[in-house]
């Protein structure tokens, strides 16, 4: 596997040939408490004059190795390009026109400026508190747990109807998401704004080990069964852990509202 002085050399080397304006790269490897490992993909923007030229023959991507697979995808006007190397390496890159720097730094946490020879990047500032996330407004709280019991319900339709796909999605795509959110905020009313990166993924950095494995127990959406344990022990889960952050900020907690969803659900799904 080539190592990141190699791959940056590849990078710049290919950049200079295409003779791009700038390259910058973003994602976890710009920031400097984002655990290392061989996983961790080369997120990286060449900004270029003539988009179309460089995409009407992509011969010139061989340049960076022998994939195993790739991926193109149109966004706006920058074009993207996922490639997975034999090596285990990963570039994800992204052509941006010159005109278009705005689309692309603007919705980007944090980012690093490789080259920029023209001074591009000069009046763009990254956004490194992205993923950061703060102490819970007693608005947000309420509309979190609103939207958490609400949508249970939906996961018991969808289970009573054995639509496995649609209950899966509401439940991990909505009520487990919610409760991410409500362990955050718990981190957060404790040190403040923190950092708990795209998708929740350092959130249990901050937690207890017990906390890590209660979650990850719910995640077990195989059959129909599993998917109500889920939904029950996550229900659960959710009702404790809101109590606890109501009582710690001083918010209300419809406790009544949340005893009878999980009164309805078991109901219905026994």
């Amino acid at each position: 596997m080539r190592n990141e002085p190699e791959m940056f050399d590849v990078i710049l080397q290919t950049a200079k040939v295409l003779q791009v304006n700038a390259v910058v790269m973003s994602g976890s490897r710009t920031n400097p408490n984002a655990p290392k490992d061989e996983f961790q993909d080369y997120d990286l923007v060449y900004v270029v004059d003539d988009i179309d030229n460089l995409t009407s023959d992509l011969a010139w991507l061989h340049q960076f190795g022998k994939r195993i697979i790739e991926q193109e995808v149109t966004l706006g006007h920058r074009r993207l390009y996922l490639m997975l190397f034999e090596d285990g390496n990963r570039i994800d890159l992204t052509l941006c026109p010159k005109d278009h720097i705005n689309e692309w730094a603007d919705s980007e946490a944090g980012f690093t400026v490789l080259e920029d020879k023209k001074g591009l990047f000069e009046s763009y500032s990254p956004s490194p508190q992205r993923f950061w996330t703060s102490p819970a407004s007693e608005t947000d709280f309420e509309k979190t747990c609103n939207e958490f019991w609400w949508v249970s319900a939906y996961v018991v339709k969808g289970i009573c109807r054995n639509q496995l796909v649609y209950a899966t999605d509401h439940l991990y795509g909505i009520c487990q998401q919610e409760l991410l959110k409500v362990l955050a905020w718990q981190v957060a009313s404790d040190r403040g704004k923190i950092d708990i990166g795209k998708n929740y993924k350092y959130l249990f950095q901050y937690l207890p080990t017990e906390k890590e494995k209660e979650f990850s127990a719910l995640l077990d959406f195989s059959s129909l069964d599993k998917i109500t344990q889920s939904l029950l022990a996550t229900m659960e889960f959710f009702h404790q852990e809101a109590q606890y952050l109501a009582q710690k900020m001083g918010f209300k907690y419809e406790k009544e509202v949340a005893e009878k969803m999980i009164e309805y659900a078991k109901e219905k799904l026994k």
